[in-house]
């Protein structure tokens, strides 16, 4: 059984996709970028401020759920950029951490206009 998690506090979504599903004691998030929720405009045109921004629509998504970003078990981060922009990103996402850190796949992808995205798998603790 699975159940939509939807919070007007985390950018809506675009297309056919859920901001996030719960799935037993999982939470699986869609991939966020650095949309503002009361305007769905894109903040910023660096990748600090867009992280930050992706890490608050994140946060909101978790928060509907009653979860925080120390359950978030795995994350997949896309950088438009990779070799130029990911010390600074990787700095504002552990910023977001306390360790053991989640494990991580970050890659280079070709997005369109924005220079992040990152979706998580967080796990409910009974």
């Amino acid at each position: 059984m699975k159940e939509e998690l939807r919070t007007s506090e985390g950018a809506a979504p675009i297309g056919a996709y859920s901001q996030g599903l719960v799935v037993g004691d999982f939470v699986f998030t869609s991939g966020m970028g650095p949309l503002d929720p009361r305007t769905g405009e894109i903040v910023g045109d660096d990748v600090v401020t867009q992280t930050h921004q992706v890490m608050r629509n994140l946060g909101a998504i978790l928060a509907a759920h009653g979860l925080g970003f120390d359950d978030v078990v795995k994350s997949t981060v896309h950088l438009q950029h990779l070799e130029r922009d990911f010390a600074a990103y990787n700095e504002v996402y552990r910023s977001y951490f306390t360790e053991p850190y989640p494990t991580r796949t970050t890659v280079g992808s070709q997005l369109l206009g924005i220079l992040v995205e990152i979706d998580f798998v967080a796990h409910k603790s009974a």
